[in-house]
């Protein structure tokens, strides 16, 4: 139960709006902790890993704190911190330093510096393999390449991966650390999630599949586009296509009469600030993957709109759920705190509900 407190006080410290995907880091992470060191160390070994797990998302706060502009704090999150080259310096200089600490008393020689490499290693590795999947993008390739990996196959909160996963870390942590029964659960919970993890990725290809046909069938010209799952779960996809001077979104069910996207709302490529006069701007976009729009809405203030995410209002181009305010700052941009406005989200929310049951 002292382990329990222990995941609990890293599950807090988190920031709120991060809550839900810092636990599913954590469970994987305890998850590979287990794997790796359940046997010896038992329940310990799920703290680790769950330290490990949610180290990466971190970066939340260092970029705060090394930067002083909040759209570059904003930026550095999944950059370099989720790296394939962090994973593994991570992980040696954690695994050295947590066995020295450890290693003393009774628990000497019960554990190996290598141990502690290897869970840390895929405690910090597996976050960002797991972000991959999500829309929001992960630099894994940093500091070597800027390119944001995103497969868009799972939205960045589902509960159908996280609380069957969770459940099983749960149940595991009451048998003894050499009881079967133990790794039986952990395969368990592997199992259960890997599997939803590729029926997710089925749906995504058949959501593309089913995307295109829509537009071959349609008089739209489009340069681009972008497919994800609504959030909570795999069974609403979102869709924006980029013409040359749109944007076109539309959502699909599984659930749907018809095979087709329907209903395409069209939105102005708004451009009140332009990428060739603010490197912030062009920053954005690339972290937008060019899907966005800027609006001016006061003396110094313009509202930068994330088009991968939906609108709270299809009769208002400028209500995007993801959306920013930015303002003038000397030769740059700077922006107030990203905070999503409650009833803008619960509307999102229930008319995303209302159309995920199908039409």
């Amino acid at each position: 139960m002292h382990v329990c407190k222990w995941i609990l006080y890293v599950l807090l410290s988190i920031h709120f709006k991060k809550l839900m995907d810092s636990l599913t880091q954590i469970i994987l992470g305890a998850a590979c902790g287990e794997a790796v060191l359940g046997k010896k160390i038992g329940n310990k070994a799920l703290l680790f890993g769950a330290i490990g797990g949610t180290i990466p998302d971190l970066d939340v706060f260092i970029g705060k704190i090394f930067y002083g502009n909040e759209i570059d704090a904003m930026l550095f999150h999944r950059g370099f911190m989720h790296s394939i080259l962090f994973s593994i310096l991570a992980a040696f200089i954690l695994g050295w330093g947590i066995h020295k600490l450890y290693n003393s008393g009774k628990r000497l020689h019960t554990t190996t510096q290598k141990d502690w490499i290897l869970l840390f290693f895929w405690s910090l590795f597996t976050h960002p393999i797991l972000d991959c999947f999500t829309p929001y993008g992960t630099q894994i390739f940093a500091p070597i390449s800027n390119y944001r990996v995103a497969f868009n196959n799972i939205a960045v909160i589902d509960p159908l991966y996280t609380l069957p996963f969770l459940i099983c870390m749960i149940v595991l942590m009451f048998f003894n650390r050499i009881n079967n029964r133990r790794r039986f659960w952990l395969k368990l919970g592997l199992g259960v999630s890997s599997v939803y993890m590729f029926l997710t990725v089925v749906n995504k290809l058949y959501v593309d599949t089913i995307f295109r046909k829509s537009v071959t069938e349609s008089s739209m010209r489009i340069n681009s586009f972008s497919i994800q799952p609504s959030i909570f779960n795999n069974i609403l996809w979102y869709a924006i296509a980029e013409s040359e001077t749109s944007y076109f979104v539309s959502y699909y069910s599984l659930l749907d009469t018809k095979n087709r996207f329907l209903k395409f709302i069209e939105l102005p490529k708004q451009r009140d600030l332009s990428p060739n006069e603010y490197d912030d701007i062009k920053n954005l976009a690339h972290f937008s993957n060019q899907y966005y729009s800027v609006y001016k809405i006061g003396d110094n203030e313009y509202q930068y709109n994330d088009l991968r995410y939906p609108i709270a209002d299809e009769k208002n181009p400028n209500s995007s759920v993801f959306r920013m305010v930015l303002f003038k700052e000397k030769d740059c941009l700077n922006m107030k705190p990203f905070r999503p406005k409650t009833d803008d989200f619960n509307n999102a929310i229930t008319k995303l509900w209302i159309r995920l049951k199908g039409i």
